[in-house]
C-alpha cells in the first residue's frame, strides 16, 4: 500500500480520494478551501484518509502525489512552487489527472524530471458517478515504467488506464476528447431548443435522441441535467469554456483546423459572460443568445 497526497478536494478530487482511502492506502488531503478537505475527511467512513493544513505538509513522506485542481497554471504554480519541491521526496510519483493542457504538462514533467522526481499526464473521461463506481477511463502519458507504477493508485477509481505516449499526449487526447463532448453539449442544447420551438416537448423529444442514432453514452448521462434544471451541477460552463480555449489554442498550435469548436466557444463564452458561468452545462439549453428575441 502506498502513501498518497491528494491535492484538491473538489467533487472529482474528493470522490478520487475516498476511492484511493477505501482501495486501503493512506491518504492525505489538501484544498485551498480548507472546509471542502475537513468535510471529506470527516465524511470517510473506509480507509485511512487525513488533513493536512498546507500542500508540503500533505505531500511529505508520500509516494504517490494525485492532483486535481482548476487549471494548469494553479497545477503548475502549486507543484513547482518551492515549498512543495523541497517537501516532495525523492523519486515521488506525481500524477495530474486535471484538464491541465499540454503546455502545463510537458513543463511539470522537465521541471519534475530535472529535480529527481517521476510524472505522469493522466487526465481522466467520467465524472463523479463513474469515479465512484470506479469505470473512469484514464489517458495516462509519460515514461512506460511510470505509468506502469501509476496503475496501482490509479485502479482504485479506474476501470482502464491506457498509456496514450509521453508527458503531454494525455493532455492532448483528453483536449480531444472534451472537444467531441463539449461539441456534442452544444449540438444537444440546439437540437432540443429547435424541437421544443417546432411544438416537441422536451421529454418526448429527448426520448426521441436518447434512442436515434446520435444516442451516444453522453446522452443518456445528461438526460435529468437537461430535463430538470435543479439536477446537481456536474460541470460549469465556465470549466467548459476553460477546456475550450486549451482545445483551441492546440488547435492553433498544430495547425489542426476547429472550426466547429471555436463557435462552440463563442457560444459557451457568451453564455459565461451573460452570467451562467456558474451554471451546469446542460444549461446551454435554457440560454437565449444575444439577437434572438423570442421567448
Amino acid at each position: 500500500m502506498a502513501d498518497v497526497a491528494v491535492l484538491g478536494t473538489g467533487r472529482m478530487g474528493s470522490a478520487m480520494a475516498r476511492r484511493v482511502a477505501a482501495a486501503g492506502h493512506r491518504v492525505r488531503v489538501w484544498n485551498r478551501t480548507r472546509s471542502s478537505a475537513q468535510a471529506l475527511v470527516d465524511s470517510q467512513t473506509h480507509g485511512e484518509l487525513l488533513l493536512a493544513t498546507t500542500p508540503s505538509e500533505a505531500v511529505t513522506d508520500a509516494d504517490v502525489v494525485l492532483t486535481m485542481l482548476a487549471d494548469g497554471d494553479v497545477t503548475t504554480s502549486l507543484l513547482l512552487s518551492e515549498a512543495v519541491l523541497s517537501a516532495l521526496p525523492t523519486h515521488c510519483l506525481v500524477i495530474d489527472l486535471g484538464t491541465s493542457g499540454v503546455a502545463a504538462a510537458t513543463s511539470l514533467g522537465r521541471r519534475l524530471g530535472e529535480a529527481g522526481h517521476r510524472f505522469v499526464d493522466a487526465p481522466v473521461s467520467g465524472s463523479v458517478p463513474a469515479v465512484t463506481a470506479g469505470t473512469l477511463l484514464v489517458m495516462a502519458s509519460g515514461r512506460p515504467d511510470d505509468v506502469i507504477a501509476a496503475r496501482g493508485v490509479l485502479e482504485s477509481f479506474a476501470a482502464e488506464v491506457l498509456r496514450v505516449g509521453d508527458v503531454g499526449a494525455g493532455q492532448a487526447m483528453k483536449l480531444a476528447v472534451n472537444l467531441v463532448v463539449h461539441d456534442l453539449n452544444a449540438a444537444l442544447a440546439e437540437a432540443l431548443v429547435l424541437a421544443e420551438r417546432s411544438g416537441v416537448t422536451r421529454t418526448e423529444a429527448y426520448d426521441v435522441l436518447e434512442r436515434s442514432v446520435v444516442g451516444a453514452p453522453f446522452v443518456h448521462y445528461k438526460r435529468p441535467a437537461f430535463l430538470d434544471p435543479q439536477t446537481p451541477i456536474a460541470m460549469s460552463l465556465e470549466l467548459v469554456a476553460k477546456d475550450l480555449r486549451l482545445i483551441t489554442e492546440q488547435g492553433r498550435t498544430t495547425g489542426a483546423a476547429l472550426p466547429v469548436t471555436e463557435q462552440t466557444l463563442r457560444r459557451v463564452q457568451g453564455a459565461v459572460d451573460a452570467g451562467w458561468g456558474p451554471r451546469d452545462m446542460a444549461d446551454l439549453s435554457r440560454i437565449q443568445p444575444a439577437g434572438d428575441s423570442r421567448e
